[in-house]
């Protein structure tokens, strides 16, 4: 049902954005939300047509394109999904960067914080009441590094039943932020300027696989999209946005760029 009702929300965003001579569309991971909202507006603030965005979890939306809903820029939070798309011939050859990359922390609402240590042999389960909530760790990315990771730590048979799998990670945050959550796995950048919730631990890179953000142009993507990633790639308004809100930068020739 909600898969069936994301389709029917993109195809009338898609035919509403062709009906006013848009026709550049991202499908993008959660995650992204704030960072490609504030480039669009800027972009869009440049004389350029504003960007249709659509967010949701990187698995909904690669399942979205192979159905045929129009998208002419993919940015997932995982290569697997990127991957997929590619393997079906649905991806631009020649047009895949990684371009983004994230760190994975261990957020509780604010004013409930608990003492943890990032390490195995600590007791995580008992270091907080209640659940846990992240992405789906069968479908969701973050939820399946935050599985990845657990289990690297030897934590995850004792917390697993109280695990809570969101559709993506924005809703995972939200269910942390209303206090409905005693503990939430997201990545660095939600939790960012959050107010209502307090990182309390960031997960060693080694417990998990890099978490990469491909982006891509899908096959038939126009001029504009073209313009748009290149300026996401190369722009220093775009590289600001996207280190103001904790990612790492991948593709720029000095290496991995951190704020």
């Amino acid at each position: 049902m909600r898969t069936a009702l994301l389709l029917a929300v993109v195809l009338w965003v898609a035919a509403g954005s062709a009906s006013a001579g848009t026709p550049l569309r991202v499908f993008a991971a959660a995650s992204l939300t704030d960072a490609l909202t504030e480039i669009g507006t800027r972009w869009h603030a440049g004389g350029r047509a504003r960007p249709v965005l659509v967010f949701a979890g990187s698995a909904m939306l690669a399942k979205q394109i192979e159905s045929g809903a129009p998208a002419d820029l993919f940015a997932p939070a995982d290569v697997r999904w990127m991957d997929r798309l590619e393997r079906k011939g649905a991806i631009e050859p020649g047009s895949r960067v990684d371009l983004l990359g994230n760190t994975l922390v261990l957020i509780a609402p604010r004013g409930r914080e608990f003492r943890v240590e990032m390490r195995a042999g600590f007791d995580l389960a008992g270091s907080f009441p209640g659940r846990l909530c992240t992405g789906d760790p069968a479908t969701v990315p973050v939820g399946m590094y935050a599985r990845e990771a657990l289990g690297a730590l030897g934590w995850w048979s004792a917390v697993a039943g109280r695990v809570v799998g969101a559709d993506d990670v924005r809703t995972a945050l939200a269910f942390v932020e209303r206090g409905e959550c005693a503990a939430g796995i997201v990545y660095a950048s939600d939790a960012a300027g959050r107010d209502a919730v307090t990182v309390v631990g960031r997960f060693p890179a080694s417990s998990h696989r890099p978490i990469v953000y491909p982006f891509a142009l899908v096959r038939g993507a126009g001029s504009e999209a073209q313009a748009f990633l290149e300026h996401l790639r190369r722009s220093q308004d775009a590289r600001e946005v996207f280190l103001q809100r904790d990612f790492v930068m991948f593709d720029r020739e000095t290496g991995p760029e951190r704020r």
